[in-house]
């Protein structure tokens, strides 16, 4: 299973898509022709940063009080992960944030994204706290300080303890309770020094992928765990919501959303309600709950046994007013109407069948698609603002003299800044972009082959080597 395969429509509903196979040609696609551009183009205001979250970088996961979450039992299971790699070490990020947020610093980014792991803060997901967790990221945020670089949290991504996995996890509802806890905790220790705040990170990939098809962790499967964790997860993003404006004064609050432009297979009429109902999967289950207008029936009529595990007061209890929605970005999705499976009646056309261009994990690169899906988010009214809080690539990297020629990936960048401006000017309220990722890290059921960093990571060492795609980002970025 691809490092982000859970967008598609397998990870939300299990109809068991076509995924292509890795391989090592790799088609090059055009870039645009305009001239080119100028950080300042975004204007003045415009945020500038990099993304990380803590299972892909922290390491030492079982250091320090840290307790076990789900990622360190799943990665454990041999057959789980590719090579069966583990984040174990992954790019030592506990010992080494010092150096890696100097690095950041380096290339001029504004904002250093990172994800709390719930299982340093809470060893088993409640009650009793871990003070020397609790020190580590007042070290991570105190060193983002002294380098002017804002620190912005995420509060969940992805890796659960595995105590109240125990217990159910998203499945059961009692995590409203034990999310609210942990939200309440971070937000009252860390406010002060904080005021940039995301209640979770893509909550169709957990889901999906670690609640339907069982491809992570903390690998269940079935129909009933997915409605069930999909609705507490929507309740847990509005929760945490207010708990983060209650606590923190100031608080610039938001959530992430993985979103992808669903086009018609050659443009075929006939295809043009399957290409609706992987939509309503895909990129308006979890985002349109909280913006009042409940879950996407209409969309896709299937999901209204989701009400099977509604209480009272939920359709109100979920609705939250975000002051910013990160929308994250990484490839489209061309669909067709099938006679397999039932009540979706749709499937994805692979990329790699569609002889279009493509990165090492067969994700197409397509940088209109960028523009398209902001556009598509810009007619949600109730959305005052979006950042991408995240949009990157993964290219073969070779580390030759202490340097890594990463051409492609800053045509990349280039091309979908583009599409960026493009829809910026046209009146979407986009008003940040934050790089996937800042250093190379461990890819979750990918391991550690897939590349996305800036700088590159060589694992066997942890020595760092800023990649020309990070350099170029430090020149575009110059002030």
């Amino acid at each position: 299973m691809k490092r982000r395969d859970w967008i598609k429509l397998s990870a939300i509903t299990g109809i068991g898509l076509t995924f292509a196979q890795r391989t090592i040609a790799r088609s090059v696609y055009h870039s645009f022709p305009q001239n080119e551009l100028n950080s300042d183009d975004f204007g003045p205001n415009f945020i500038w940063g990099a993304a990380c979250a803590a299972y892909q970088v922290e390491g030492a996961w079982n250091q320090d009080g840290k307790g076990k979450s789900i990622w360190d039992t799943f990665t454990h299971k041999r057959g789980n992960i590719h090579n069966n790699q583990n984040g174990d070490q992954a790019c030592g990020f506990y010992h080494n944030y010092e150096e890696d947020i100097a690095l950041a610093a380096s290339l001029n980014l504004d904002v250093f994204r990172f994800s709390i792991s719930w299982s340093r803060i809470f060893p088993s997901g409640e009650k009793t706290i871990n003070p020397d967790g609790v020190q580590f990221y007042h070290n991570v945020i105190n060193t983002c300080h002294s380098y002017n670089i804002e620190p912005w949290i995420t509060l969940y991504h992805w890796d659960l303890p595995q105590a109240l996995q125990d217990k159910g996890g998203w499945t059961n509802r009692d995590i409203l309770k034990w999310f609210s806890q942990y939200v309440d905790f971070c937000t009252k220790e860390y406010g002060t020094k904080v005021k940039n705040w995301m209640v979770m990170n893509e909550p169709a990939a957990f889901v999906g992928l670690g609640y339907m098809l069982g491809y992570h962790a903390p690998g269940e499967k079935g129909p009933l765990n997915f409605l069930k964790a999909s609705h507490h997860a929507c309740l847990a993003m509005a929760d945490g919501g207010r708990i983060i404006r209650t606590n923190v004064e100031g608080a610039n609050v938001g959530t992430t959303f993985s979103c992808s432009h669903v086009d018609t297979h050659k443009g075929k009429p006939r295809h043009a309600k399957a290409v609706r109902r992987i939509d309503a999967l895909v990129n308006r289950l979890y985002i349109e709950p909280s913006l009042g207008l409940g879950y996407p029936y209409d969309g896709f009529p299937a999901l209204k046994k989701i009400e099977n595990y509604f209480e009272e007061g939920d359709e109100e209890r979920l609705i939250f007013d975000f002051d910013f929605i990160g929308l994250q970005n990484y490839f489209r999705i061309v669909g067709k109407k099938s006679v397999w499976p039932p009540l979706v009646w749709a499937k994805e056309v692979p990329a790699k069948k569609r002889d279009v261009p493509m990165n090492e994990m067969d994700f197409e690169v397509y940088p209109e698609g960028m523009y398209k899906i902001l556009k598509q988010f810009a007619e949600y009214k109730q959305i005052k603002k979006i950042i991408i809080t995240e949009n990157g690539v993964c290219y073969e990297d070779h580390l030759q003299d202490g340097k890594v020629h990463d051409s492609k990936r800053i045509q990349f960048y280039k091309d979908y800044l583009k599409n960026i401006l493009k829809a910026k000017n046209e009146g979407v309220p986009v008003d940040g972009y934050l790089v996937w990722s800042l250093t190379d890290n461990f890819e979750w059921s990918e391991g550690y082959e897939p590349r996305f960093g800036l700088i590159y990571i060589d694992f066997a060492t942890q020595k760092r080597y800023i990649k020309d795609s990070g350099l170029w980002f430090k020149k575009f970025l110059e002030k």
